[in-house]
């Protein structure tokens, strides 16, 4: 069995059974209200999922529908992919810019992904909330447990795909990931798939219209 088989048969032996699981139990738990928020400063929405969910598309229509909210750009040291806008979709670094500014303080959360470091920064999310604001971040998973732990009143959503195969359609469809990259993406994403249960709320990413409406719902 090759490895890409190999990795959707765990996706279905374990995370997808964990999805449906999910429609059954966390599901009917969207219709509460949400989890208490404070209103002395503006919240903070964190969108998590493994890489190919969706987030940047779904936080696009999030934006689109709350002028009050603005993304948080984060820093990266990798590549940018093409349309990426330095400043608008990440603070574009080299490593060594980077690891200065971890050695500083200067990020609230940081994390080394598939071999390039991302950070969010403390003064970003300062600037915004002081200009009053609503801060929109887009994490991996990894990223978003740290930032979790600094500021413990955010709203924390997973966005998750469909299914594996999915997932991989819309990771071909960027055109961007080596086969290698391709494989290590979907076999990140079925460990990934554990952080759902850490988070406030799970959406399913099957129409973006649809997991945007969702999570409005939530603020």
């Amino acid at each position: 069995m090759n490895p890409v088989e190999k990795a959707k048969r765990e996706w279905q032996g374990k995370a997808l059974r964990r999805a449906k699981a999910m429609e059954a139990v966390m599901r009917p738990t969207v219709d509460l209200p949400p989890p208490p928020m404070s209103h002395e400063t503006p919240p903070v929405l964190v969108l998590t999922a493994p890489s190919g969910a969706g987030k940047s598309t779904v936080a696009e229509g999030i934006l689109k529908s709350r002028s009050d909210m603005v993304y948080s750009v984060s820093h990266t040291t990798r590549k940018p992919r093409p349309g990426e806008v330095e400043g608008e979709d990440y603070y574009f670094v080299s490593e060594e810019e980077f690891l200065s500014l971890v050695d500083s303080g200067g990020f609230v959360e940081w994390a080394k992904v598939h071999d390039c470091y991302y950070g969010t920064s403390k003064a970003e999310i300062r600037r915004l909330q002081e200009a009053g604001r609503g801060v929109l971040l887009i994490l991996d998973v990894q990223g978003a447990g740290n930032f979790s732990r600094v500021f413990d009143d955010a709203l924390l959503v997973f966005l998750v795909a469909p299914s594996l195969e999915e997932l991989e359609r819309r990771l071909r469809a960027r055109g961007t990931e080596s086969e290698e990259q391709i494989l290590g993406r979907l076999e990140t994403a079925i460990g990934e798939m554990e952080f759902m249960h850490q988070c406030d709320y799970t959406v399913v990413n099957d129409r973006v219209e649809r997991a945007v409406g969702e999570i409005l719902s939530f603020l």
